[in-house]
């Protein structure tokens, strides 16, 4: 049951919500998140870093940037490239990236889960 002091807090007609992003951190930084799975995502369908970073409409120094950041902080590659030549270069994304892939995808299922029964006590409790 609502208090009097809980009652009617906010607006009506109005649209609240909880929102909020999630990552996974290491050592207190940003490791992997919703951008590191987009260009995963992108590679994997593109075989190129480049062709991933325009689709994300990123620099490719931003790319590099976030593989470098992700291969350091895991214990295995999670991105592959190989140089160019006769046969061009490209790049693949590992085994394991894909199951980190896999892993953050239900993460975020739970995570917007969570924020939608938040946002139903919320507007119960002060709606």
């Amino acid at each position: 049951m609502k208090t009097k002091s809980q009652q009617a807090l906010l607006k009506q007609n109005r649209s609240y919500a909880c929102t909020g992003k999630i990552w996974i951190e290491c050592d207190k930084e940003k490791f992997f998140g919703p951008g590191p799975v987009d260009l995963l995502r992108n590679i994997n369908e593109t075989g190129s870093i480049s062709k991933a970073a325009v689709a994300m409409g990123i620099s490719y120094k931003k790319a590099w940037d976030l593989i470098n950041q992700m291969n350091a902080n895991a214990k295995r590659p999670l991105v592959i490239s190989k140089s160019g030549g006769e046969q061009g270069g490209g790049s693949t994304i590992t085994d394991d990236a894909k199951l980190l892939i896999a892993y953050y995808i239900e993460l975020r299922k739970r995570f917007l889960s969570f924020l939608e029964k938040e946002t139903k006590e919320l507007i119960f409790h002060f709606g």
